[in-house]
C-alpha cells in the first residue's frame, strides 16, 4: 500500500500533533513513548495524567485539561487513547471541533470482566462510546477488542428506551482498523538453549488483579503437581497494595520451584527472564492484546494461553487450552493437558507481524492519511 502524500503545507514543517493519555498507565504511557520515538517525521506534543482515580479519569478527564494551553495552540492532529473523552474534549474546546483524531483504543468498556466492586452504571461505556463517535478515526489493537466493543455497542443500544439514531456501530465500524501495540524488535534474538521439555520453566507475567485469574494460576498449578509434571516457576508483574489471596497460596504451595517472585523493576532483567523461560502462560479473563505474552513468545518461549481473549489470533492452536471461564478446576485441568501435548511435540508461533519495524510504517500511513482528510 503506497502511503498518502501529506499535504503542501507541511513542506516547511512537521506536522504538529498532540497526543493525550487519560490514564497513563505502564501499557499506556509505553506505547505513547514508543509512538513518539518511532514516528519522528512528526512534530509531538504530550498530556498524560497519572493513573489513579480511575473513575474520576475516564469521566472528568476532559475538565482536568479545561483550562490546558496547549489545547488552546494551533494543532494538525490529535491521536487520544482510549481513556480520553474525546467528545467532552472537543466541546470544552471548539477549535478542535475541525482537527482531525485518531482514537487508539487499548481497551474497552464494554469487555471488562465483573470483579463484584463495580458501580452498576454504564457511565464509562458511553464515554468510550461518545469518543469513538467523535474521533475521525479508531484504532484497535486486536480485532478481538473491536469485536467486542462493537458487539458491546449493540447490546447498550437495544437496552436503551428510545429515540436511537439508525447505524451508530456501523459508523463506528467502518471508521475503524487493528493496529497492535508493537513490540520491540531487540527482543527477536535466537533462542541461545533448548526449551526444558522435562521440567519447563513457566512463566506468568501479569498484572497481580483478579482479572488476570491468579486462582485460575493456582488450580493449574495444583493440578500440574498432583499429575506429576515437574516444573519450575516464575511469576512476576505489576503489583498493588491490594492482593489476590491466589497469590499468596501459590508462594506457600510452591515457593521451592520458585525462581523469581514479585515485579522487576530493571527492564534489562525482565528481558533476560524472557529469554531464559521455557513455557509462557495466560489465565486471564480480560486482556486486549497480551503484550506481556506477544514479548516473551517473540523471545522464544511457547505460549499456553486459554481459548478466549485475543489469544487466537496469535497463540499456536496447539498451546489454547478450553476455555472454561465459569469453572476454575475444569479449565485448570484442560490447561494442564494442554501443556503436557504442547510439551511434547509444541512449536513456538511466529509474532514477526507485530515487530516494531513491521507496525512503524503502518502507524505513520495512518497518521499521515488523517491529515490528508
Amino acid at each position: 500500500m503506497s502511503e498518502p502524500m501529506l499535504p503542501d503545507r507541511f513542506r516547511s514543517r512537521r506536522p504538529r500533533v498532540l497526543l493525550l493519555s487519560g490514564y497513563d498507565a505502564g501499557s499506556h504511557r509505553r506505547w505513547r513513548e514508543q509512538l513518539v520515538n518511532s514516528q519522528p517525521d512528526f512534530d509531538w506534543e504530550v498530556l498524560a495524567l497519572a493513573p489513579r482515580y480511575f473513575r474520576w479519569r475516564i469521566r472528568g478527564n476532559a475538565l482536568s485539561w479545561l483550562d490546558e494551553p496547549l489545547l488552546q495552540e494551533n494543532l494538525d492532529l490529535i491521536v487520544a487513547t482510549s481513556m480520553v473523552d474525546l467528545a467532552g474534549l472537543r466541546a470544552f474546546h471548539r477549535h478542535l471541533a475541525t482537527v482531525p483524531a485518531l482514537l487508539f483504543m487499548h481497551e474497552n468498556q464494554f469487555a471488562y470482566p465483573d470483579s463484584g466492586d463495580q458501580h452498576a452504571s454504564v457511565d464509562h461505556q458511553m464515554v468510550n462510546l461518545y469518543s469513538a463517535l467523535a474521533a475521525d478515526q479508531v484504532a484497535f489493537n486486536s480485532e478481538w477488542n473491536r469485536a467486542s466493543f462493537l458487539q458491546g455497542i449493540r447490546a447498550l443500544l437495544n437496552r436503551l428506551p428510545d429515540a436511537i439514531p439508525e447505524g451508530v456501530t456501523e459508523r463506528i465500524e467502518r471508521r475503524s482498523s487493528v493496529l497492535p501495540v508493537p513490540i520491540d524488535d531487540a527482543l527477536f534474538e535466537a533462542r541461545k538453549h533448548p526449551i526444558n521439555r522435562d521440567c519447563p520453566h513457566l512463566l506468568w507475567n501479569h498484572r497481580w488483579e483478579y482479572d488476570k485469574g491468579p486462582d485460575r494460576l493456582q488450580a493449574l498449578l495444583d493440578h500440574l503437581v498432583a499429575s506429576g509434571q515437574d516444573f519450575r516457576l516464575s511469576v512476576v508483574g505489576e503489583q498493588f497494595r491490594r492482593q489476590p489471596e491466589a497469590f499468596e497460596i501459590i508462594r506457600a504451595r510452591h515457593g521451592d520451584r520458585v525462581i523469581n517472585w514479585g515485579f522487576l523493576a530493571d527492564r534489562t532483567d525482565y528481558d533476560r527472564l524472557l529469554r531464559q523461560a521455557d513455557v509462557v502462560l495466560s489465565t486471564a479473563l480480560h486482556d486486549f492484546q497480551g503484550l506481556a505474552m506477544l514479548e516473551a513468545m517473540a523471545a522464544g518461549c511457547l505460549a499456553l494461553a486459554p481459548d478466549r481473549l485475543a489469544y487466537p489470533e496469535y497463540v499456536a492452536r496447539t498451546g489454547l487450552y478450553p476455555s472454561q471461564p465459569d469453572d476454575n478446576a475444569e479449565e485448570a485441568a484442560g490447561a494442564a493437558v494442554t501443556l503436557r501435548d504442547l510439551l511434547r511435540n509444541g512449536r513456538g508461533a511466529p509474532v514477526d507481524g507485530w515487530r516494531l519495524s513491521e507496525l512503524q510504517p503502518q502507524y505513520r500511513r495512518l497518521l499521515t492519511s488523517l491529515l490528508v482528510g
